[in-house]
């Protein structure tokens, strides 16, 4: 029995891995619940995720990635060692290939702590990927031709943008404005105006059912609970589409003047493919209401979201694992 190769998308919020041969086997929050007493691990992923903001004080629910980083090395290296066992995918006397995905801009240090986890989770050989690459390549794109192609990809801790041509990126950039900021900003914004305070899954939950970033093409109305910050008691509110636009308006101009900073860095001939072909968005970020509408109205290009933009990074690091032996391997990191 011989091991299988796998790719992870080690993400801020979720963490997605392909099986070579199987496809997606597992989609899971990046949580784990800890015992502080004992330091025992209690639950992860899904179970732990449902634990957040909602344990004694002596059971603490950790993101154990921060803005596309590893934040704990610990505890990164408890859960995948937990989700790769979870799989069963290591050999009777072999050890799986894994090739993991990160963002763009990170230094040396935290792509080895990256590598280090992958490697003691049980990989033999651990490659490391840019993000935006795997993602284009998961949403269909040809970056291996002498065109240009551009991918935004809107995870939960990182934006990354890319201009990719020749199986490279040409330009590119990456910042820490994603959706737990998203989240965040909805959350603050809440506390500001009614003076109520909600948990950070209120705050998502708000922006997936009521949310838009384009003034005026949504209009929905949401209750929502809290605990009331003059008074200390329960109290419920509603929230309309247009104060959620009005809440996340600054953060999604930080996201639309990095994707124009690259398209201002990018050579002239792929500027003008990038306009016949448009841009893709991936991660979970694209699903956000009228982002495709704002970008292209901001950046005077046509921008389309992926298939399935949730999973693209998670497909990309499979078509990679297929193709292994025709990627020059300086490429891979």
């Amino acid at each position: 029995m011989f091991a299988k190769d796998i790719g992870i998308d080690l993400g801020t919020a979720n963490v997605l891995i392909h099986v070579k041969g199987r496809g997606i086997v597992l989609n899971e929050p990046a949580v784990v619940a800890i015992d502080k007493n004992t330091n025992r691990m209690l639950a992860v992923g899904e179970a732990a995720r449902k634990m957040v903001g909602r344990t004694p004080g002596n059971i603490v629910a950790i993101r154990p990635l921060k803005d596309g980083v590893i934040a704990d090395f610990a505890i990164t290296e408890a859960m995948l060692k937990y989700f790769i066992n979870k799989l069963n995918v290591k050999g009777f006397l072999s050890k799986p290939r894994i090739l993991i995905c990160c963002p763009t801009n990170i230094t040396s240090v935290e792509k080895k702590a990256i590598r280090e986890a992958a490697e003691k989770s049980g990989g033999k050989k651990v490659y490391i990927e840019e993000e935006p690459k795997v993602a284009a390549i998961g949403a269909g794109m040809d970056i291996f031709q002498p065109s240009g192609n551009m991918v935004i990809d809107i995870g939960g801790g990182t934006t990354d943008i890319a201009v990719l041509s020749m199986g490279d990126i040409v330009t590119s950039s990456s910042i820490k404005m994603a959706g737990d900021k998203f989240d965040l900003e909805i959350l603050h914004y809440i506390k500001r105006k009614y003076k109520l305070l909600i948990g950070e899954r209120t705050a998502e939950d708000i922006k997936i059912n009521i949310g838009t970033v384009f003034k005026g093409l949504r209009n929905e109305k949401m209750d929502i609970r809290g605990r009331d910050m003059v008074t200390g008691l329960p109290r419920t509110i509603t929230v309309t589409s247009d104060e959620i636009e009005e809440a996340l308006r600054e953060s999604i101009e930080v996201v639309v003047n990095a994707a124009k900073s690259v398209l201002e860095r990018t050579p002239p001939e792929l500027s003008a493919d990038i306009i016949d072909r448009g841009i893709i968005l991936t991660g979970g970020g694209a699903l956000l209401h009228g982002i495709d509408m704002l970008l292209s109205e901001e950046l005077k290009v046509p921008v389309l979201i992926a298939e399935n933009p949730m999973s693209c990074v998670a497909v990309g690091t499979g078509i990679m694992l297929d193709n292994m032996d025709k990627i020059p391997k300086r490429k891979l990191g």
